[in-house]
């Protein structure tokens, strides 16, 4: 059995607990493989510089933009990646298209105040808004281009840094693990904790993001180390909070009783309005993603799983 209990240093006080389940963010949470904002940047700048042209899912584009990943700062885009880490790249992905549509790089049929409330929600974190109606013709659009769009950049990722990433974790495992992870992992197992991996890119066994854990050194699979890896799908955005809440449904737990790690705003807002404990694991020089997460009220914030705080705050009992 895990406690945890509150100790100096947390960023936030709360009650002791016993912790019977861990829902982890994996990108920059646990796993280092993925280099994603550069390519996000660039991809969603992209379509809101140039729009959406016949070829822009191709082969040659697609070259293209794994050479302009990280060559020039995109204030926008850059700054973008910050607030949504952590969301559906579904989502993400419909954010540069409706930008695309303000700036006039995407013409369709469409209310042009609803498309500009729903970017600007999307920026702040939501990804829901069924009570804003859309044009058909916007409808259509969305279904049509934010998959599209989604293969284009995860095909961009993989040529920019990726693939290469995973074919050295596979020999090196641990220079792409975040410090600690793997031991604080264990810990929780140990102590009865059932782990699960939550992430918003797609989740295929023997592919993509599953590929990347097992590579890691993760196990998967009931009784595992990782008893499950959840993800959204290429047509069908799943933001975190909806698979953190059906989880915590099928698991049948109060949110008291479960842990929330991340590097997210996402993650973390889903594990507080959950009620469940979060650790946001952010480097010292990220400055926003610190502010943003400590407007929030995460209780625990470390560069790394290896922070002596979190054996003062989580007890084998």
């Amino acid at each position: 059995m895990l406690r945890a209990v509150y100790a100096p240093g947390c960023r936030r006080q709360f009650s002791e607990r016993q912790i019977l389940a861990a829902f982890h963010d994996i990108d920059g949470t646990h796993s280092l493989i993925r280099n994603w904002p550069p390519v996000m940047s660039a991809v969603l700048n992209d379509v809101i510089e140039r729009g959406l042209p016949e070829d822009f899912d191709s082969e040659q584009n697609a070259k293209r933009l794994i050479d302009c990943c990280g060559t020039r700062a995109l204030q926008e885009t850059d700054a973008f990646c910050v607030e949504s880490a952590g969301l559906s790249a579904l989502t993400q992905m419909e954010w540069a298209i409706r930008r695309a549509v303000m700036e006039g790089t995407v013409r369709v049929a469409c209310d042009e105040e609803v498309n500009r409330q729903k970017a600007d929600l999307i920026y702040r974190g939501v990804e829901r808004f069924e009570d804003l109606s859309e044009t058909p013709q916007m409808d259509e659009l969305l279904k049509e281009y934010t998959p599209r769009l989604f293969k284009l950049y995860e095909r961009v990722l993989n040529g920019y840094c990726r693939d290469k990433n995973l074919a050295l974790a596979r020999r090196e495992p641990e220079r792409f693990r975040v410090k600690g992870s793997m031991r604080f992992l264990k810990m929780l197992k140990d102590a009865g904790v059932k782990n699960y991996f939550v992430t918003g890119a797609v989740v295929e066994k023997g592919m993509g993001m599953f590929e990347e854990v097992v590579a890691l050194g993760y196990p998967v699979g009931e009784g595992e180390l990782i008893e499950d890896i959840i993800g959204s799908s290429w047509d069908k955005k799943l933001p975190k909070d909806e698979i953190m809440l059906a989880l915590a449904k099928e698991l049948k737990l109060e949110g008291k009783s479960i842990l929330v790690t991340g590097d997210g705003r996402s993650e973390i807002s889903a594990g507080l309005t959950l009620g469940a404990l979060t650790i946001s694991r952010l480097n010292p020089d990220a400055a926003r993603q610190r502010e943003l997460h400590e407007s929030l009220g995460t209780h625990i914030m470390v560069e790394d799983f290896d922070d002596p705080l979190l054996e003062k705050v989580f007890r084998k009992v």
